[in-house]
């Protein structure tokens, strides 16, 4: 076939919409069931540890991150005092509570 210069050649369109979009369905895949089984219980946990925090009162048995168990004296906003025993009482943050001394799954597996 010669060129001519008013000769415009056109390509039929290709039978797929987005042949570009194919190698990227397996990345979605992985990242909605990665989602499912990781993100959202370790989020669900998080609220609820989050409204334990805000529900805590005077005479709560609690237990730190850093694994110091203790009883509330009083609570702030920010803060709560602890007593951790006789005549011994700090002051630490209330985003260093674990959870209720009482609970499994603040305790961890033993």
């Amino acid at each position: 076939m010669n060129w001519h210069p008013g000769l415009i050649l056109l390509q039929a369109p290709p039978s797929d919409a987005s042949p570009f979009a194919l190698p990227f369905v397996p990345i979605i895949l992985i990242f909605g069931i990665f989602y499912f089984l990781v993100i959202m219980p370790s989020r669900k946990k998080q609220k609820e540890i989050a409204a334990t925090i805000e529900a805590l009162k005077k005479g709560d048995r609690v237990i730190t991150t850093g694994g110091i168990f203790g009883e509330v004296v009083s609570v702030d906003t920010a803060t709560l005092v602890m007593k951790i025993g006789d005549n011994v009482k700090i002051k630490v943050s209330k985003s260093a509570i674990g959870g209720l001394q009482g609970d499994p799954a603040a305790e961890g597996s033993k």
